[in-house]
């Protein structure tokens, strides 16, 4: 692949980030997350179905969950502290069951305290200790971490003259939101594929984060995935049509670092700002990628996992749908 060109010199990268308020903005909402499925093939026996359950963590509480539907189910943990709601049902019970999730969530901007000119001594070394970081230095099924994808990171980098994990992280954002368009139309977009993106160049969030998640990994930098839903800006109630994702990377310099480069892309004056930091406006409901729940199903590892999925006799089934709305609380 040749690359664009670099649009970012060495001195504007290794330039401070400008600070940002001190006291992170907050926001607390209702969300109504209704999951309905259709009518199972003919011949099936039973229909499993899975929902993302949201869980609390240093940038959001939950609470005041009630989970509405006709049948029995559970709630249980799955890797990389996500949650799974579950349930099975005779074929004949399938067709336009409802299962209806409200919470009240308050989620919390999340800064970086190093970026946001806090000493590094402010950074909380609990963000090391996550279990997981193995995994995400690991390649995803649509991120593979080959020579091909190795060469293109630090391609990036070198021309950025990046040398510590700081630098070089900066130069793969800055690289990725030069680069890439924030683009829905035609085909290929959206399964966050790091091959169709650097060809195509375009593509949505989760597109723009596997290139950043994959070249992070690629030279070493630990990086991870959230996908939940996005809230606009104004305050009110409404449907969201549709999820968004965003990323982290690691560094020892820093802590865990919140990136949304595809946000930065949408919002050329908020460059700066995604990186370092996301705002309140979200709420996330699972991380990582090439998922397996709990119980596990049938099918393949869920590339991500933020819409309900279901199976007919351990076959993926079509057809489920999701209706996503808010309301907020208060100003």
């Amino acid at each position: 692949m040749t690359l664009f060109p670099w649009l970012l010199s060495a001195l504007s990268l290794l330039s401070p980030v400008s600070p940002r308020p001190a006291t992170p903005r907050t926001r607390t909402f209702t969300f109504d997350y209704t999951a309905t499925l259709p009518a199972a093939p003919a011949g099936t026996d039973s229909v499993e179905l899975w929902l993302p359950i949201p869980h609390p963590d240093a940038s959001q509480d939950i609470r005041e969950l009630k989970i509405n539907t006709k049948v029995a189910y559970t709630i249980t943990d799955a890797p990389f502290g996500n949650k799974v709601l579950h349930l099975k049902v005779p074929a004949a019970q399938a067709a336009g069951l409802t299962v209806d999730m409200q919470f009240q969530a308050t989620r919390r901007e999340h800064q970086n305290p190093f970026l946001t000119g806090a000493t590094a001594k402010k950074v909380r070394p609990a963000e090391a200790t996550d279990p997981n970081m193995a995994r995400w230095l690991a390649p995803d099924r649509l991120v593979p971490l080959d020579p091909k994808i190795k060469g293109w990171a630090q391609e990036v980098v070198t021309k950025a003259h990046a040398k510590t994990d700081l630098e070089k992280a900066r130069a793969i954002y800055e690289h990725v939101v030069s680069t890439v368009t924030y683009d829905k139309t035609g085909q290929g977009w959206g399964r966050g594929d790091i091959y169709y993106a650097c060809d195509a160049r375009r593509g949505n969030c989760t597109d723009f984060h596997a290139v950043f998640i994959g070249y992070c990994r690629a030279l070493g930098i630990p990086a991870r995935f959230s996908i939940g839903f996005p809230l606009p800006t104004e305050r009110g109630t409404g449907e969201i049509k549709g999820y968004h994702c965003w990323a982290e990377f690691y560094t020892k310099q820093t802590g865990w670092v919140p990136v949304d480069a595809s946000e930065a892309a949408k919002d050329p004056s908020r460059r700066t700002y995604f990186f370092g930091a996301h705002d309140e406006n979200r709420v996330e409901l699972t991380r990582g990628r090439d998922l397996v729940l709990n119980p596990r199903q049938e099918g393949a590892p869920l590339n991500y996992f933020v819409y309900p999925y279901a199976e007919a006799d351990g076959k993926p089934l079509e057809g489920v749908k999701g209706q996503f709305r808010y309301q907020d609380v208060g100003k």
